[in-house]
């Protein structure tokens, strides 16, 4: 019977004794006497213990109960302070955030000056970024939120679109002038040094009519799944790469990297950021969530 106890009994058997009343507990407890009357004779049953010895005029505790008083009255307290806490935790702008993010340019070079800006305006607001690529876990890998490319597909988390990445595939003008292969249609790529991420089949879709969507497997002496090293290697001219065109606007502008296949068009990937289904989230993720949007719209 004892792991039936109801803790809001315990309470009001905690208030009484520090009151010396069952009215006045009851009102500060804003119920009736008769109500805290029974939850101390059931309370008092469930344990087979007499609490307090009551008669018209005084009420005193027994022994026993002026044990039970004094462990409950601060094991009680503990258990509000850790209530409080996690209010506090959930209501207050401080605390620690674990996020996850794709390395290379739009880790290290967009979303990290977002961080640091939001860290600027939030000072009690600590913050980890764990740049490793692999489809993490949330709640197995400790993460708050992490940011991912492409299609998501667990229902088990809340995925909020930041971004669509127009994607292109590149080279140098310098592999180009090497090349005595075309580079006018996706087949054409088999023929190629072609520098690869994690993601090695390759969609494209025609912009002709009507449109036709083709799949290449492609290959090459590269692999690397961080978009700057990728970059780095289509500008020493060892070959193609397919990355977000965010990720090289200047070497673009500067005409250090070409588009080819101009007939033929990758189709956008969204960036995300994903959470826990958490409907008590703190409000520094709240914040962050709400700072990343504002910063990916201004982009857009």
């Amino acid at each position: 019977m004892l792991n039936q106890i109801n803790l809001s009994d315990v309470r009001s058997f905690v208030l009484i004794a520090e009151l010396g009343s069952f009215t006045k507990a009851a009102e500060a407890l804003e119920v009736s006497r008769s109500h805290v009357s029974k939850q101390i004779t059931q309370l008092e049953k469930q344990m087979g213990v007499t609490l307090l010895i009551r008669t018209t005029r005084t009420l005193k505790l027994t022994n026993a109960g002026e044990l039970f008083f004094n462990q409950c009255k601060a094991h009680l307290s503990g258990i509000d302070q850790a209530i409080n806490a996690a209010v506090d935790d959930v209501e207050q702008m401080r605390g620690h955030i674990n996020l996850n993010c794709v390395g290379g340019h739009l880790g290290e070079d967009i979303i990290a000056p977002m961080v640091a800006s939001f860290m600027r305006q939030y000072p009690d607001v600590t913050i980890s970024i764990d740049f490793s690529s692999h489809r993490v876990d949330l709640i197995k890998d400790d993460f708050d939120l992490a940011i991912r490319m492409g299609t998501l597909e667990n229902a088990g988390f809340v995925g909020r679109k930041l971004l669509s990445l127009e994607m292109v595939t590149l080279t140098s003008p310098y592999y180009l002038s090497q090349q005595a292969t075309a580079l006018d249609h996706p087949k054409d790529l088999l023929a190629h040094n072609c520098l690869t991420g994690s993601v090695k089949k390759w969609h494209y879709q025609s912009l002709s009519k009507p449109i036709k969507d083709i799949d290449v497997t492609v290959s090459g002496q590269f692999e690397c799944k961080n978009g700057r090293s990728l970059i780095n290697a289509a500008l020493a001219g060892c070959g193609l790469i397919r990355v977000p065109k965010l990720y090289c606007q200047a070497e673009i502008e500067q005409k250090k990297l070409v588009e080819v296949m101009p007939e033929w068009k990758i189709p956008d990937v969204n960036l995300s950021v994903i959470y826990h289904k958490d409907r008590y989230k703190p409000k520094r993720l709240q914040a962050l969530l709400k700072h990343f949007q504002q910063q990916f719209l201004k982009m857009s």
